[in-house]
């Protein structure tokens, strides 16, 4: 008998206990459960690898090219469809579109509090404050006109800007309303790209996070979306639900929570690009990618620098990609492939170790039991050889006397011929 897991089980009793189902309703709720359960399962050395990879890249060729589309109600535009998808399998380290969904502890969950954490959130640079700049090619400066009314929304005050602006071989002043920046270099000196790094600087907030927008989510809290990321520093921001936050690059997770917060990451971000195209596929499928992903303890892509290209079998190696240099390498080191996938046993044209050919059966087949009628037919037909035996071995005896007798004539004739 199938035994349920305890946690199916215990969702089961949480269920029947908010309905208040007791006795022979719920026993029979149990069977069903685990009538699904065991339909669920799959059979000993089912190739669920080849099930799950043509089930993932099936709807994948149904989703649109798309790039762009407005996440939600935020109204921050984020990579989806096909190229997200792409992106989560082959573990890009940074995605196109990085974003965040800060959610935010009891405390501060007034729209105002919200508003003052986006404040201290969204990335400031110097090119937000200046109205206009203007290059000095004879002295060697850069002058930028401040606007200072931008310079108090953000608490800032003039004499503060030249600490943040943080250039090598540079020296700032400020002369009333305008900042100058001149370099303590006087040859080979480029004021573009100066000034572009100049305007690029970072003054306030978290460092890439471009765009904050506050909005209400489904469950009517207070949330703050982002264009960009960095969890790490965002989480020690006060006010920030540490337990909720999350962004939507894997790596990132992994770096401040580890490889099983990734793991979670990866389905997440897979199973919600999906669905968001209308498509429908079991969350089993995409889990056993992800925990396929990370099982060596670090996020690694599908292709040739990860899965694939980690395989023990050579011939795998080759049937996927760099067919020369997977060859090439193995001759020089006298490599030996133990043939235990199915890729390489379908190359060598043998029986590929999955379903009933994963399987050696060894044994003796059983003594079929004789029937009466049976029997007496075998008795004639013994009988009628019998017979026909003797008949067969007095030919054979007459065939092999003949060429004896011709050789004994022979010689009587030879012996006369002499005489």
């Amino acid at each position: 008998m199938t035994e349920i897991p305890l946690k199916i089980r215990g969702e089961i009793d949480e269920y029947c206990k908010k309905k208040g189902i007791e006795g022979e309703k719920k026993n029979e709720i149990i069977e069903k459960v685990r009538h699904f359960y065991r339909m669920a399962m799959y059979d000993p050395e089912e190739a669920v690898g080849v099930v799950s990879a043509q089930s993932l890249s099936e709807p994948a060729t149904q989703m649109t090219m798309r790039t762009y589309h407005f996440a939600g109600t935020a109204g921050i535009q984020v990579t989806l469809g096909l190229p997200r998808l792409a992106e989560i399998f082959d573990a890009k380290k940074e995605p196109e579109t990085p974003s965040m969904t800060i959610y935010l502890d009891s405390e501060h969950s007034s729209e105002e509090k919200a508003v003052d954490i986006a404040k201290k959130i969204k990335e400031v640079k110097l090119k937000d404050f200046v109205l206009s700049n203007t290059i000095d090619l004879i002295n060697l400066t850069i002058t930028c006109q401040i606007d200072i009314e931008k310079l108090k929304k953000f608490d800032l005050e003039m004499k503060e800007l030249p600490k943040h602006v943080k250039l090598k071989n540079i020296d700032v002043e400020f002369k009333g309303k305008e900042l100058v920046i001149m370099s303590k270099k006087s040859d080979s000196v480029n004021l573009h790209k100066l000034k572009y790094k100049l305007l690029e600087s970072h003054i306030k907030g978290v460092k890439n996070i471009s765009h904050v927008i506050v909005s209400k989510d489904e469950g009517n809290e207070w949330v703050i979306s982002t264009l960009g990321s960095n969890l790490h520093k965002v989480l020690s921001i006060e006010g920030v639900d540490t337990a909720r936050t999350t962004c939507n690059n894997p790596f990132e997770i992994y770096d401040v929570f580890g490889v099983e917060a990734a793991r979670n990451s990866i389905i997440k971000e897979a199973v919600g690009t999906i669905e968001e195209q209308g498509l429908g596929v079991d969350i089993r499928y995409v889990s056993m990618l992800a925990d396929l992903m990370t099982s060596g303890g670090r996020i690694m892509g599908i292709g040739r620098y990860g899965i694939a290209g980690n395989k023990d079998s050579v011939l795998a190696r080759m049937a996927f990609e760099e067919t020369k240099k997977h060859i090439i390498s193995a001759a020089i080191e006298g490599m030996r492939d133990p043939l235990k996938g199915h890729v390489e046993n379908i190359i060598m044209n043998q029986v590929i170790p999955m379903g009933t050919g994963a399987f050696t059966l060894v044994g003796r087949m059983p003594e079929i039991k004789k029937e009466a009628g049976d029997e007496a037919e075998e008795t004639k037909e013994e009988a009628k050889e019998k017979k026909e035996k003797p008949k067969a071995d007095k030919k054979k005896e007459d065939k092999a006397e003949k060429p004896e007798k011709k050789a004994k004539e022979k010689k009587k004739t030879t012996a006369k011929k002499k005489k």
